[in-house]
C-alpha cells in the first residue's frame, strides 16, 4: 500500500499498548498469505532472541534482537507469532513461526486466521 490503512495501524498500535497478543489476523504481502497471532514487538523480539539463542549456530544474533530499539509513536510492522505461511492446503512451518510484515506492505487483510488443510 501506498498509503498504510488506517485501521491496520490502529489495530497494531493497539496490540503494540500490551493490551493484547490475542489478536489473529490474516495478510497479503508480496503475493504470500500469512496468517496468525499478533504480538507487540518487545515480545516478539524476545522470543526470537531465546530462539536464536538456543541455536547452536545461530546464537550470536541473538543479541541483535535484544537491544534496545527506538519507540515509535505509530507502528510500521506487524510482528506475527504462531503464523504461518499458507501455501495451497499446507501451513508452513507445521509449528507455527515468527513473522515481521511492513504495514506498506499488506495489500489486503481480514480478521482472524485461516484454517489449512494438509490432507
Amino acid at each position: 500500500m501506498s498509503k498504510p490503512d488506517e485501521l491496520l495501524v490502529d489495530i497494531a498500535a493497539l496490540v503494540e499498548s500490551g493490551h493484547s497478543n490475542q489478536m489473529t489476523l490474516t495478510v497479503v504481502a508480496g503475493g504470500a498469505v500469512i496468517t496468525g497471532r499478533l504480538a507487540p514487538e518487545v515480545v516478539w523480539r524476545q522470543r526470537v532472541s531465546e530462539v536464536l539463542a538456543d541455536s547452536a549456530r545461530l546464537s550470536e544474533f541473538s543479541a541483535v534482537f535484544t537491544a534496545p530499539t527506538p519507540v515509535e509513536k505509530t507502528p510500521t510492522h506487524l510482528h506475527f507469532h504462531v503464523a504461518r505461511i499458507l501455501q495451497g492446503t499446507v501451513g508452513i512451518p507445521d509449528t507455527g513461526g515468527m513473522y515481521r510484515v511492513r504495514i506498506d506492505d499488506v495489500s489486503a487483510w481480514t480478521m482472524g486466521d485461516f484454517s489449512y488443510s494438509d490432507h
